[in-house]
């Protein structure tokens, strides 16, 4: 096994051993389970039974029903996969987006870095929210508009993490060696500096799905998020919100759901920051051979 396989394998052992992340862990994995699966279930989300509209939580409902007799339960499990979806590609997109920037403007500093600083500088001024709204005003309202507009979002935090690493690694002794034996710059950015720049891009990664999941439910709890019918946890939010009174657990139940995926996310991110953040040995130093063939 690699070293990197061997550390990967340590890691999700110490996780493992703690029990908040280890529980944030398996809620992750059984609610991905749950809506990868969820078309193999006996589950429909759309499914409208005008006669128990706004039951209480039963044995048939587990969740209870909506104002148009839909099961909740049904369409929690669904927007989870919206949501992980959206998540899954906006965070794609800010880190195919933000890494390269990073990359270059940390490693060729000058002009190339006082250029893309303040072009990252301009997105992170921006309110993610608003510069969402207007991504989708622009691009229409749909799942994929969504999900480009939280993924816009995210690029300056992936930009700027991955500059200071470059920063960080651009001068070690392991960096130069390659330089040293003919090491052009595309290959020591991305075969020499970008796999050991890793653990705080990874760990990005996992925090910046908790802030997708919740501006994407923020979005559809604004009412220009993902269109219905495609269940949505911001998009039962802002209805059941109309039915606190005569049914809470409309509102309450998908609430909790979001809140522990988020936590989930959340807890899961900080214990990994934890954990990767006093490594200070190159994960992967490439070959002499590697470099000068």
């Amino acid at each position: 096994m690699s070293k990197l396989g061997r550390k990967t394998l340590s890691i999700l052992g110490r996780l493992l051993s703690s029990k908040g992340s280890a529980l944030a862990l398996i809620f992750l994995v059984g609610i991905t389970l749950a809506a990868i699966f969820a078309d193999f279930l006996p589950l429909n989300p759309v499914g409208q039974k005008l006669a128990n509209a706004l039951k209480g939580p039963s044995a048939t409902n587990w969740f209870g029903t909506d104002e148009l007799g839909r099961d909740i339960l049904s369409r929690v499990i669904f927007g989870a996969r919206t949501s992980l979806i959206t998540a899954g590609g906006a965070v794609a997109i800010a880190a195919l987006v933000g890494v390269p920037i990073g990359l270059v403007a940390g490693f060729f500093g000058g002009w190339r870095d006082a250029a893309l600083m303040r072009f990252v500088d301009v997105l992170l001024a921006l309110p993610a929210i608003l510069f969402a709204m207007a991504m989708i005003a622009v691009l229409g309202r749909s799942q994929a508009a969504a999900l480009i507009a939280v993924g816009l979002t995210g690029i300056p935090s992936f930009a700027r993490i991955t500059r200071a690493q470059v920063l960080t690694l651009r001068k070690r002794d392991f960096v130069t060696a390659v330089e040293a034996f003919g090491g052009t710059a595309t290959y020591n950015m991305f075969r020499t500096i970008l796999p050991n720049s890793w653990s705080p891009i990874f760990v990005q990664v996992v925090v910046l799905c908790s802030v997708a999941i919740l501006l994407e439910a923020a979005l559809s709890f604004l009412g220009v998020g993902v269109p219905p019918p495609t269940p949505s946890w911001g998009e039962m939010l802002r209805t059941g919100k109309s039915y606190l009174h005569e049914a809470p657990y409309y509102a309450v139940l998908p609430g909790i759901v979001l809140t522990l995926t988020i936590l989930s996310f959340d807890v899961l991110g900080r214990a990994l920051s934890g954990l990767l953040e006093g490594r200070r040995d190159p994960v992967i130093a490439p070959k002499v051979e590697e470099v000068t063939t």
